[in-house]
This record gives C-alpha cells, sequence and structure tokens, in this order.
C-alpha cells in the first residue's frame, strides 16, 4: 500500500470528487485514478462511487476514510523528526488575500521556497473567505480582525489604517467630524461590515451605507480616489495616495484600532514544521516593515 495512494484517497474524500483533490494534489485526474484504483485493488473493498457528479464514499471508505488520515499525518511527523534539520519536503498549499498577497506576502513564500528545494508550495490568491478544512489546505494568511473560529491562530504582525477620500469628494460633500456624521456619507465597503473607530480609550462601531462594494481593497482605492466615497483601508494601500495628495485622511480623530496579520491553520495539538517556518519567516518580514500612520 504505497502512502501517495492513502493521500490521493483523502484529498478525493474531502474534495468531494477528483477533479477537486487533483488540483489540491497538484496532478492529473487520470494519476489521481490510477491511485485509487490501486487502493481499492490493495484493500479488495470498494471505497468510492464515482459518477459525474463527483465521488461519494461507499460504507467501508467512510470507516477507512479517519485511519487514513491519520496514518498520513504520523507519516509526515515521522517525516519532519528524521529528516535534517532544515530541510522540509511534502506540500504546502497556502491561501492568501489577493489584496496583500501577491506584493506583501508573496515574496516571503518565493523565499521558502528557495531555502527548501524539496517542499512543493501552492499558493491561492483570494479575498473571499476560504474553508481551510473543505478546501484541503494547509494554512492561510488573514488580514483584520478574526471573527471565533475552530481555527488556530498566530499573530504575524500588526496593520495600521485609517479612514480615506479624495480632495474632490471633501470639497463636494465635507468631512464628517464625528462617528455620528458618518451615516450621512458614502461608504465604500467589502460588504456589510462593520467600522471601529477610537474615541480615546473607548471603541466605536458604527455601520455605515454606501452603494459601491468590492470585495477587494485595492478596488477601493480606486474607487475611493475617483471620488465615490469614504473608505476604511490599510496604511500599506493608502499611503502613497495619501503621501501624493490624492487621498486625504477624514476623521483622524477617531482613528481605527490596530488590525492583525495572522497565519491561522486547522486545529491541532502541534503546526507542522512547514507551517512553523512559514510563520516565522512571515514574522521576521513584517517586522521589518514601516508603520504608515
Amino acid at each position: 500500500m504505497e502512502i501517495e495512494d492513502l493521500r490521493t484517497f483523502v484529498e478525493v474524500a474531502h474534495a468531494g470528487g477528483v477533479s477537486a483533490a487533483a488540483v489540491r494534489l497538484g496532478v492529473s485526474k487520470s494519476i489521481v485514478s490510477r491511485r485509487l484504483v490501486r487502493l481499492e485493488e490493495d484493500l479488495g473493498v470498494q471505497l468510492l462511487t464515482r459518477s459525474t457528479r463527483g465521488a461519494a464514499l461507499t460504507e467501508a471508505g467512510t470507516t477507512f476514510q479517519d485511519y487514513a488520515a491519520r496514518i498520513c499525518t504520523e507519516i509526515d511527523v515521522a517525516r519532519e523528526t528524521i529528516l535534517p534539520a532544515g530541510e522540509l519536503r511534502g506540500r504546502l498549499r497556502i491561501a492568501m488575500p489577493l489584496t496583500f498577497g501577491p506584493t506583501h506576502f508573496a515574496p516571503m513564500v518565493a523565499e521558502m521556497a528557495r531555502r527548501h528545494p524539496h517542499l512543493q508550495i501552492q499558493t491561492c490568491y483570494t479575498d473571499r473567505f476560504v474553508d481551510l478544512i473543505a478546501e484541503g489546505f494547509d494554512c492561510a494568511i488573514r488580514v483584520g480582525y478574526l471573527e471565533d473560529s475552530n481555527l488556530v491562530a498566530r499573530s504575524i504582525g500588526r496593520i495600521y489604517g485609517k479612514l480615506v477620500a479624495s480632495p474632490a469628494y471633501v470639497a463636494a460633500h465635507g468631512s464628517p467630524e464625528t462617528p455620528e456624521e458618518l451615516a450621512g456619507h458614502e461608504a465604500l465597503m467589502q460588504g456589510t461590515e462593520a467600522w471601529q473607530l477610537t474615541d480615546g480609550d473607548r471603541v466605536v462601531t458604527v455601520r455605515p451605507h454606501g452603494r459601491f462594494k468590492a470585495d477587494n481593497g485595492s478596488a477601493l482605492v480606486a474607487a475611493a480616489v475617483a471620488g465615490l466615497g469614504i473608505a476604511y483601508l490599510p496604511d500599506w494601500l493608502t499611503h502613497e495616495y495619501v503621501a501624493a495628495g490624492s487621498l486625504v485622511p477624514v476623521m483622524a480623530r477617531y482613528p481605527p484600532p490596530p488590525a492583525g496579520a495572522y497565519v491561522v491553520r486547522p486545529p491541532g495539538l502541534h503546526p507542522a514544521r512547514k507551517i512553523r517556518v512559514l510563520t516565522e519567516l512571515l514574522v521576521e518580514y513584517c517586522n521589518r516593515l514601516p508603520e504608515h500612520g
């Protein structure tokens, strides 16, 4: 029985189909199918029923899935234990935000790949919320304020932000002076999120409204520069525009509290060493970043 056959079965079980598992594994669908057939022949039982809509676990497959997943995990731990210090192998699947990932975090992932030539790295850049367990990711980088979940999070740095608008917007609509006045302005948002502002030691939560929404920070910057409204954005995205005068701070007396950047992973007693190595690289990188206030 081959360990890769077990890994493939686990991925197919989690993904619900051969095509999705092939993407996760970075191999062709034909390779996935061959591995499944070989595993079922070795065991002498059918683990999956295939159809055009995907693959479903049989009763035997449901029973075997947990055992196979534990075996794969134990093999990974054993490999890490006996490998020379610093050497990483296997596969690392990372989900990163599209807004910051390519510009801020991608260089560190590339550096990790350079340092560990036997490690396979697959990165998905998206601003949507990724279900790590259902979609088969080892970890994700998340930016902002974390919601409660069963995921394990490690802070890698702080993110400072501010409310900004274009000079043209301010000239046409004025600048709000208090959180209550935000209700009379167009807000540029990702969805229906609340904005947090500080009033001395007190955190004030407001729920602004606006007609322009985008699930990407760069798109919100473009809308703010175009004069469509007030945006609540990290300084990483806006400091160049503020320095150039195309955006101006709004309500500086009520700054947003610092948010965070985090590496999150599925629950477990100990993170895989590849996740620990990535996390330390990112902490080192974030500590070198200037704070744009």
